[in-house]
């Protein structure tokens, strides 16, 4: 199916949907030969989109459910919605983990990666990082620097 998506979109002018711009994209535009790479890509775009918006959704709930002053201070300030969001995103953290294959060797805070190490990185730890979210175990739809989440990674 996804392959008989891709030639139809590919032969059209460009629209905005994920696999309309993947075809037309340079970078990505041969990614159909290669079935493994296309397949992966499209169910980590369909899976990924999915699981952590409903994870984040459900777990703001939960979240709003548990913490009923947090819940009170929504309602009186509409406004925080936007920081709220960020805020559940952090707490929850949505993904847990994600696991990278390092491309050359490097030496981080002492240990040493090398070129095709596996490096698992645990987004609920750095979520949770004391050194950089103050009493990180509470739920805060108004802390101040909720956007510092690392949710869904940092950095390239």
């Amino acid at each position: 199916y996804f392959a008989k998506l891709w030639v139809e979109r590919k032969s059209q002018p460009r629209k905005f949907d994920f696999i309309s711009l993947l075809a037309h994209d340079p970078e990505t535009s041969d990614m159909i030969e290669n079935p493994m790479e296309f397949l992966g890509n499209l169910i980590l775009l369909i899976v990924g989109g999915n699981d952590t918006t409903r994870n984040s959704i459900s777990g703001g709930v939960l979240q709003l459910n548990k913490f009923p002053d947090e819940w009170e201070k929504l309602k009186s300030k509409p406004e925080l919605i936007p920081n709220m969001v960020s805020e559940i995103i952090r707490y929850q953290t949505p993904l847990g983990h994600m696991r990278r294959t390092a491309l050359e060797d490097v030496e981080f805070q002492g240990k040493q990666i090398k070129k095709g190490d596996r490096v698992v990185m645990w987004y609920i730890s750095g979520n949770r990082d004391e050194e950089v979210i103050e009493d990180p175990d509470s739920f805060k739809i108004d802390r101040n620097n909720a956007r510092r989440h690392v949710s869904f990674g940092f950095g390239i």
